[in-house]
């Protein structure tokens, strides 16, 4: 059996770990915390569980097949409720929020009122919209790279000019091209935000986001991504996986390279810290890093043999650092929805504050609520409500930490102050600030410390053109024989569905697999 060490115990490393196993590999994952789920993690105090991470279950047919290749269902571990409206949206410049919907149809008539004719326009871009997506779960989202030529296909080949001007044109002006109302192309242009980078750094390919929300529509697994962790660690153990929690890797082990223009050295496993203190070495023929990728090779690889050295990550942008904001609130909150939004009319101005060459934090901002508590009773205590923002900032750890009940940097606390204030404001919420019972903040500080967040940002490198796809990175070291990555810093990207992924893809490469899409799902039995 291959002993096999997967570093991390996020999603990702919890999928990598899962599938390896059940493909036969002897695998033992390592993870820093108590607790699993990385970036999906949660907390809980005075019967309030609030969770700090991923709040958007979107392409759930990716969740689907990777419970179809751990031979289960996502009905069978999950219960996933449809969110009418998907989501809400406060502008600066309109007293009236707009609902999208759960249904397509009813997003067409939306945009007929926001827009003369924008229903059919948006008949036309969510067809787009979906031909792009289809095209890239088929050709581009499911493969490492490892080779070109399964990519000289007819319907890649035929396709080359329009993917090529989707790549160069950045999302915004693709949307301008569709749509004049300012709404409209701020709804359009901010799943942007979803892949850690701004409407004009994008590219136009990432429109197929769209077809996501505005015509499959948004869905929540009961429990939270709580629950989804947990159904994924569950299939894990089953496979055979031995999890062992607070576990800080030291180093990643190799021998001495071989002679050779191309040789690498062998992996021989990993040094680390267990829950006792004690250092230990582990053997292994294999180590998957599902740690921070600027983590894993400027800290627990040897600099002589580091593929992504500091030097490289100097060249590359990161996505958008964030302070969190968890709040238990007295009474209900019948202005917002599930998933709210509130853009601010300069948006530019936002987005150039974030990832301009001079950085600072936006006021007033745009930025993100949840309520889970509007849709799973568990959340919260009986007339209460559970609430988390999400304030995008620059990815700067000078920021600060946050803390609980005010006790964070001033910055992390002034930035919160002003987002509860501005969501009060504009929801028609006066007295929100009174009715908080649980307040606690996460600054950029907190992710570089608590899960190695390269600059302390809060996604991962920013889906920019020179960051997307196979120039992103690979997911196999060039310098370590036996090394591979997995996870949101590395290929395909950002997000819960591409971290799924990002494990099957690390299984096609171990296997030599250089095919293009989704392995095949083994066939249900039969009943006799």
């Amino acid at each position: 059996m291959t002993r096999t060490v997967v570093i991390g115990g996020g999603i990702a490393g919890l999928a990598s770990a899962a599938l390896l196993a059940k493909e036969g590999h002897q695998v033992t994952l390592l993870e820093a915390h108590d607790t699993l789920g990385g970036r999906a993690g949660f907390w809980e105090a005075d019967g309030f569980r609030f969770e700090t991470g991923p709040s958007w279950y979107l392409m759930p047919e990716v969740f689907e097949h990777f419970y179809r290749l751990m031979g289960t269902s996502a009905a069978e571990q999950l219960q996933l409720t449809r969110l009418d409206p998907g989501y809400r949206v406060f502008f600066e410049s309109d007293s009236e929020p707009v609902d999208v919907r759960a249904e397509r149809a009813d997003n067409i008539r939306l945009f007929d009122t926001l827009e003369p004719g924008g229903g059919k326009k948006l008949e036309k871009y969510l067809a787009s919209a979906k031909e792009t997506y289809d095209m890239a779960v088929a050709r581009f989202l499911y493969t490492s790279f490892a080779s070109f030529k399964p990519l000289l296909v007819r319907d890649v080949l035929s396709r080359m000019g329009r993917l090529g001007r989707l790549l160069l044109q950045p999302l915004d002006k693709f949307v301008a091209g569709y749509f004049r109302d300012p709404r409209i192309r701020q709804i359009l242009g901010y799943p942007a935000v979803f892949l850690g980078s701004s409407p004009d750094r994008t590219p136009s390919m990432y429109h197929l986001m769209s077809h996501l929300d505005l015509a499959d529509g948004v869905l929540y697994p009961q429990g939270g991504f709580t629950r989804l962790i947990e159904s994924i660690v569950d299939l894990a153990r089953e496979a055979g996986v031995t999890i062992e929690t607070g576990a800080t890797v030291q180093a990643i082990r190799s021998g001495p390279t071989p002679a050779g223009r191309r040789a690498k050295a062998a992996v021989e496993g990993v040094t680390y810290t267990n829950a006792a203190g004690e250092t230990v070495r582990l053997d292994a023929d294999l180590v998957i890093s599902a740690a921070d990728l600027h983590h894993t090779e400027t800290e627990l690889v040897e600099p002589a043999k580091q593929t992504y050295p500091e030097s490289w990550w100097r060249k590359r942008t990161s996505g958008p650092g964030a302070v969190l904001v968890l709040l238990g609130v007295s009474g209900e909150l019948p202005k917002l929805a599930h998933h709210t939004l509130f853009f601010t009319e300069d948006w530019a101005d936002n987005f150039d504050r974030i990832f301009g060459k001079e950085t600072s934090v936006p006021n007033p901002a745009s930025f993100y609520a949840c309520l889970p508590s509007a849709t799973d009773p568990g959340v919260a205590p009986d007339g209460a409500s559970n609430m988390f923002l999400l304030i995008p900032v620059p990815a700067d750890t000078g920021i600060g930490h946050g803390g609980i009940d005010g006790a964070g940097s001033a910055t992390v606390e002034g930035i919160a102050d002003a987002a509860i204030g501005q969501l009060a404001e504009w929801a028609g919420i006066p007295d929100l600030a009174e009715r908080i019972l649980v307040r606690r903040t996460i600054g950029p500080a907190d992710f570089a410390d608590n899960l190695n967040s390269w600059k302390g940002g809060a996604l991962g490198p920013a889906h920019t053109l020179k960051q997307s796809a196979f120039f992103r990175g690979t997911n196999v070291s060039k310098h370590i024989d036996g090394l591979y990555y997995a996870g949101g810093t590395t290929i395909p990207g950002i997000g819960l569905p591409m971290c799924l992924i990002s494990a099957e893809i690390l299984l096609k490469r171990i296997r030599g697999d250089v095919s293009l899409g989704p392995l095949p799902e083994p066939r249900p039995a039969v009943l006799r």
